[in-house]
């Protein structure tokens, strides 16, 4: 299983921002995670974050997501707690490209091309203070420092890529496979996560773990460590 903080890490990358909270009241929610994990927000004139104050205490919640046929199941629930403070010019466009990724907003032009203007949207980060998350059965916080300190599983991209191939067209290898690794028939099956180190199978309301003999170092090493899950009889 990946470490608890690279895993954190994995979700907020996938994640989409999903409420916003500033002193404690809600605030309009719009935004991404830039490539540290830091939470980037879109912010409209006349929003409470709009007229930053350095000490306004801001809490971003993140949910990643997990598309099973028709019906989406949260994967992980993460809020990132810190202070609100302004995207610097130079990394404007980066930040931009961030929320752009999770919400497309026609804002974000006007926050690029009039940046700085009292009357134009706002680009902000959180400078992060603790993590609190909720995963599978496993819940906790962490600091900043570990949470900064960590990254995102390097083979997420391709993971992401084969999971969803594999659930659109191989779910009937993979409940053979599975049943014969668990002994016994398996009904509703489904890939539910993909990493270096194992894969997690939906098994009606369970998750259940496969780990790898040893680490995928490489896509082509992931997908062939999962064919191995696979049944091909």
């Amino acid at each position: 299983m990946l470490p608890i903080p690279e895993r954190v890490r994995t979700l907020a990358a996938t994640a989409n921002v999903a409420k916003l909270s500033v002193d404690g009241a809600p605030s309009p929610a719009r935004g991404g995670v830039d490539e540290r994990g830091r939470p980037i927000l879109l912010v409209r004139p006349g929003e409470t974050l709009h007229g930053l104050r350095g000490d306004a205490v801001v809490a971003v919640n993140l949910t990643a997501m997990r598309q099973l046929g028709t019906v989406t199941h949260p994967r992980g629930l993460i809020e990132v707690q810190g202070w609100a403070e302004a995207v610097p010019e130079a990394e404007a466009r980066s930040a931009a490209v961030a929320v752009a990724a999770h919400t497309a907003d026609e804002t974000l032009f006007d926050a690029l091309e009039r940046f700085g203007r009292p009357d134009a949207p706002r680009l902000l980060r959180l400078d992060v203070g603790q993590v609190v998350y909720l995963t599978g059965q496993e819940s906790g916080v962490l600091d900043a420092d570990d949470y900064l300190g960590a990254a995102p599983d390097p083979l997420t991209e391709t993971a992401e890529r084969v999971l969803a191939h594999v659930n659109a067209s191989h779910r009937a290898q993979l409940a053979a496979g599975v049943a014969q690794q668990l002994g016994e028939p398996a009904a509703e099956v489904w890939l539910w996560e993909l990493d270096r180190f194992g894969a997690t199978v939906r098994v009606d309301e369970s998750l259940v773990r496969f780990p790898w003999p040893s680490p995928a170092r490489s896509g082509v090493c992931l997908e062939t460590s999962l064919r191995g899950l696979l049944c091909t009889c």
